[in-house]
């Protein structure tokens, strides 16, 4: 049993595909914290996919919806899986930082291509314009600004980034 004097949540922000998701409910188990899916949130009190916001209502109007879903989060001690996009809201990203500590779950784009077979379809927040690359590109300088730390999760499986985590955490708990 993994025990640390941090009330704090933690909070994983990251690319589509990286893994923010499956490694919080295992982190969460391990550290016998609550866990919450951003997007899954989003979808509960939408009633709708994430791609069925987007189709119907557009990214900016989604990335509001994110913004406003992340400000109504209430919690501590408490495993977050963020949207990809939740870094395009100054807002969101601040009351995370406020109750949380930040790890970016990185991983290069070409990793991320081979896990990325359904894009278009996930409800990734993109123009029908963008290509991952350029999506990738964008988000970055966002994801590294944001962070508190990065985790490189290249050549990882999911054991040995939880691994990295919990040992970056108990920086955060001196």
């Amino acid at each position: 049993m993994f025990c640390l004097e941090i009330e704090k949540n933690i909070v994983l922000i990251g690319m589509p595909g990286v893994g923010k998701s499956t490694i919080g409910v295992i982190l969460a188990k391990i550290m016998s914290r609550n866990f919450l899916d951003t997007d899954i949130y989003i979808q509960s009190r939408e009633g709708k996919t994430l791609q069925g916001i987007i189709d119907k209502q557009g990214v900016k109007s989604f990335c509001e919806i994110e913004k406003n879903t992340i400000l109504s989060v209430s919690c501590t001690n408490s495993v977050i899986a963020t949207g990809g996009s939740v870094v395009y809201s100054k807002k969101a990203i601040e009351s995370l930082k406020q109750s949380g500590i930040l790890f970016y779950l990185y991983l290069p784009l070409s990793h991320l291509k081979k896990r990325l077979k359904n894009i278009s379809s996930r409800g990734v927040v993109m123009l029908h314009s963008q290509s991952l690359e350029q999506l990738f590109d964008e988000r970055l300088p966002l994801y590294e600004r944001y962070a508190d730390t990065i985790i490189d999760c290249t050549g990882k499986n999911h054991e040995e980034v939880i691994n990295e985590i919990l040992f970056k955490l108990k920086g955060f708990s001196s």
